[in-house]
Formats: structure tokens, sequence, C-alpha cells
């Protein structure tokens, strides 16, 4: 605690502080920091407000933090924060889980109709003033296979079945009968299903076992005829093996919102091929975003203040938040939890 008794709470920012924090600056003593500054603002700190959540910071910094209990990030993924120390410790890390699923379900439906119904290729003939019929490709009864069944997946899955495509899951473990997916496939059967997708949809975590799993290999498991959506990470693809790929007509198209190297260099082939949509990593950036990750992350702290369990405890093994984890209430306990 700080010298008045209240939590040391300190907000990685990249120049725009979070809104809404005005009930947390009465109750803590806030440090507000950029990358460059946060090892000096680290000590004494019990709370990390990750909002700048694509700074590497962190881990460099993590030396500095002698009392640190609790990192939050503004964003669904984790692994820029699952360095080992971190990893590790005792530090308790929570994520914005809960704010992106529709948007991104959404956004994932809207590529799958542009895809179906050559949306690029209506929008580059007007441009052009040429009237060009032609016929385009149902949804309904199609193929989708989503990988990655979070929450996230789940909101996809549901939304494609809304509109008439079949939908099944790959995840960490196998069920029968889910109420979303239907079937879900383990990890270990990717290769197995991915012949059978009209469209395959990567929203997994990225973790040992989903780096680079849209490789060389995989992708020629898949359809000609077949599209891969990427909104999960970067890294979940090897960008010159789908390259390839699609030049080489292994599949049809891709849709890529994250990348290995961001932003995606202008020298990147993938910038000016016919069959692939490329997006600035925003697929859940919906308007509002902003005030709504920061509202979460008020809720988590006036939570952590009154000894409640706090939402979304990332599994630091597993690298996300699993289905029924336990919460924390840390905040009822004595002394501090150190970083180390």
């Amino acid at each position: 605690m700080g010298s008045d008794g209240r939590p040391v709470l300190t907000v990685l920012h990249a120049g725009h502080r979070p809104p809404g924090m005005d009930s947390v600056d009465t109750e803590a003593e806030v440090r507000y920091t950029t990358a460059s500054h946060l090892s000096k603002n680290l000590p004494g700190t019990d709370i990390l407000f990750v909002w700048d959540f694509l700074s590497t910071a962190v881990a460099d910094a993590w030396p500095a933090a002698d009392r640190l209990r609790w990192v939050h990030v503004a964003s669904a993924g984790v692994d820029r924060l699952l360095f080992p120390e971190l990893r590790d410790s005792d530090v308790v890390l929570t994520n914005s889980r809960g704010v992106f699923e529709e948007s991104i379900a959404e956004y994932v439906l809207g590529l799958v109709i542009a895809f179906a119904k050559d949306l690029v290729g209506t929008v580059d003939a007007q441009r052009e003033r040429r009237w060009h019929h032609r016929e385009t490709e149902r949804v309904v009864g199609r193929t989708a296979l989503v990988v990655g069944s979070g929450p996230i997946g789940r909101a996809i899955a549901r939304m494609l079945r809304a509109v008439g495509l079949r939908v099944a899951g790959v995840g960490r473990a196998a069920r029968d009968g889910d109420p979303d997916f239907g079937t879900v496939y383990p990890f270990g059967s990717l290769t197995d299903r991915l012949p059978h997708a009209d469209f395959v949809i990567a929203v997994a975590p990225l973790t040992e076992q989903t780096e680079g799993m849209f490789n060389a290999t995989t992708l020629a498991t898949m359809k000609p005829s077949a599209r891969l959506i990427n909104v999960g990470r970067g890294a979940h693809v090897v960008t010159d093996d789908l390259v390839r790929a699609l030049e080489g007509g292994v599949i049809a198209g891709a849709a890529l919102d994250v990348f290995e190297e961001e932003p995606l260099p202008a020298s990147s082939p993938l910038w000016s091929m016919p069959n692939v949509l490329v997006s600035p990593h925003m697929s859940g950036d919906f308007v509002g975003w902003l005030p709504a990750l920061a509202e979460l992350f008020v809720d988590n702290f006036h939570r952590w203040r009154s000894g409640r369990p706090l939402r979304n405890v990332v599994d630091k093994k597993l690298g996300y938040v699993p289905t029924g984890a336990a919460a924390w209430t840390g905040a009822t306990e004595e002394g501090a939890t150190h970083a180390g």
C-alpha cells in the first residue's frame, strides 16, 4: 500500500489514458506512465494495468516490480505478458475477455459474406464503371471450422450457425453435443478436419501448440476452394507459407486481421494479392471499445478492493482463461505477493 494506506496502481499507457477512471483515482494512488518510465514507477506498485496492450515493456521493467500482486491487460490476448518471470511468479494475471466476442463474430461473418458474394469484385467493378454480371456462392450449408473454442470462438460459431453454416470447433478437449459447436475436435486432429471445411477461422490463444499451426503442411490439407480467416494471433500463420499457398492455388483466399509483424510491411505481397483481405488488427474494435475496456478494469478493481472474486483470471500455464476457472480474491489476503 502507499503511504496513505491506499493501494498503488500503475497504468501503462501510450499517451492516451483510459477513460472513466475517476472512482479508481480516489481509491488508489495512481501512477500513469509510458513504457520508457515504467521501471521507475513499478517499485511499490500493487497493481499494474497494461492499458497499452501492444507494449512489450513489462518484461524489460519486471526486475523493478518488488510488490506487485496483480496485472490486468486491456486485451483478450496475453502472450506479450507470459514471459517466464511473470508466468512463474505468484502475480495474478487477468485479461479483458467479454469485451470483443460479439464484435469479432460480426467481423468474421462479414468476411465470410464478402468472400461468398465477391464483394471485393463488385467494388472493383464499380470503381471501373464496369458492368460485370456473375454468379456468387451460397453460405447456407457450407462448413466452417473454428479453431479455438473459447468465448470468441463460441460467439463466431453461434453467428455463423445463425446464417446457415454448418460449424465445428477445434479445441483443447474433444466433446460432442456442444451447444455452440455441435462437435469440438481435439487440437491434434486439426489436419484431419481441415479438408472438410470451406471456411477455417483461427481464433485460438497463442500457445506453443498453436504457434505456426497454419503452415505449408496444414495448408496443403485444405480444400482448394477454402478460405482462411485469422482473427486470432499473427503467429498462428507462417506468412511465407501462406503466400506460397495463395499464389499456387492451394487455397482460394485468406482474410487476415493479425500478422506475424505489425504493422504489415508495405513490401508484403499480401497487400496486392487479389484473393486476400487485409485489415489492421481491428476486428474487435467497435465504437466504444475503449470505454468498455476501461469499465471492465474499473469493475475488477472494485472487486479486488472489496475482496470479491476477480473476473477473467488467466491460467498462466495454459495462456488463457479456462472455463470454470477459480476466481482470485487476493485483496483480502494479508501482506503482498512479490513478483520474485
